[in-house]
């Protein structure tokens, strides 16, 4: 693995080129950058995956549906359709990608559209929805959208700042575009996590801007919910079972299922795997299966004994208060009201 790391150096130096380049045409305004009536949130990440954006959008959901009308858009990686969807009666995994088609699974009331071209996909959602706030889902590196408020998300064992281009490493925009974000959360940080540590790790991500930088945890939930109903997870602790994953970084939810006492195997599979019949019929034979969600809406009605752990972004000690004021100050102008 190394060699290839080694081998691929040049192409991350021409990719890290290509990046620069582009970011300077927009930052130079050579390139243009969309601006619309209808404020947006911007929910991403510099690196490719695993950082946690759509437990930070279903967060954002939580916090903001009673207040405004939402509306999310997401590119919907791997889907097999094209152009602008907005999830209906139709849906899918199919249609909309394994993500968007869990956030409107999970809230069947907001709007989830998906397209590639995110110019294209808020003037169809403002023509069709008329949203009063959009959340721009994995959108951070897509500059033909100039969103009002940009989240940057990076994970505790991994941040930006210590990280490289693709393919050496799994940067696909440059450190230096953290400027851009009104706020950074450090994500799947350990709950424990000493305010000694928070700081130097503030220092390395700031470059001395004034930008937030708070920091969360994955919580995860005391029920299992599934194929057949739920169950408390702590049932389980003399029953073995497989996980099963196909996320970027399944990491913390292995950890966190060794560190309870667990007894069970691990089948890991690429993010935004699409399962084979054989891989199907392997996991259908396993037995009890626990998933993440994003693979049980993929999984669901395949495999007879499936369950997924819910998760969720829990901020660490003044992070939420000091996130929720920088939306607030941020979308003042746009509403008369609070949240």
């Amino acid at each position: 693995m190394r060699f290839l790391r080694y081998m691929a150096w040049p192409i991350s130096l021409l990719y890290g080129l290509i990046v620069y380049c582009r970011n300077l045409l927009y930052d130079a305004q050579l390139l243009k950058s969309a601006r619309f009536s209808t404020p947006t949130i911007c929910v991403g990440n510099l690196s490719v995956g695993g950082t946690g954006k759509t437990p930070m959008i279903e967060y954002l959901i939580r916090q903001l549906q009673s207040h405004y009308k939402i509306a999310v858009l997401s590119r919907g990686y791997k889907r097999k359709s094209q152009g602008f969807q907005l999830g209906d009666e139709n849906a899918s995994v199919e249609v909309l990608g394994d993500e968007p088609f869990q956030l409107f699974a999970k809230f069947p009331s907001i709007p989830i559209a998906v397209d590639a071209n995110r110019r294209n996909g808020i003037i169809q959602l403002e023509a069709n929805v008329k949203p009063e706030l959009v959340l721009l889902d994995d959108a951070f590196q897509h500059r033909k959208v100039a969103p009002t408020i940009s989240v940057l998300l990076t994970t505790y064992s991994n941040p930006f700042t210590k990280d490289w281009y693709l393919p050496t490493g799994s940067l696909r925009d440059a450190k230096m575009a953290s400027k851009r974000a009104d706020v950074i959360v450090v994500t799947k940080c350990p709950e424990n996590i000493t305010e000694t540590e928070q700081e130097t790790l503030k220092k390395s991500l700031q470059k001395g801007t004034n930008q937030p930088v708070v920091f969360s945890a994955l919580h995860y939930g005391e029920k299992l919910l599934g194929s057949k109903g739920e169950m408390f997870i702590q049932d389980l602790k003399k029953t073995p079972f497989t996980l099963v994953t196909g996320i970027a970084n399944p990491a913390p939810l292995a950890h966190f299922l060794k560190d309870q006492h667990f007894q069970f195997s691990h089948l890991k599979f690429p993010d935004h795997h699409q399962f084979s019949t054989r891989e199907l019929e392997k996991i259908q034979n396993s037995g009890l299966v626990i998933t993440t969600e994003k693979d049980f809406v993929r999984l669901q009605g395949k495999v007879a004994e499936l369950y997924y752990l819910p998760v969720a972004h829990v901020f660490l000690g003044e992070g939420e208060k000091v996130f929720l004021e920088v939306l607030q100050d941020a979308l003042t102008p746009y509403f008369p009201h609070s949240f």
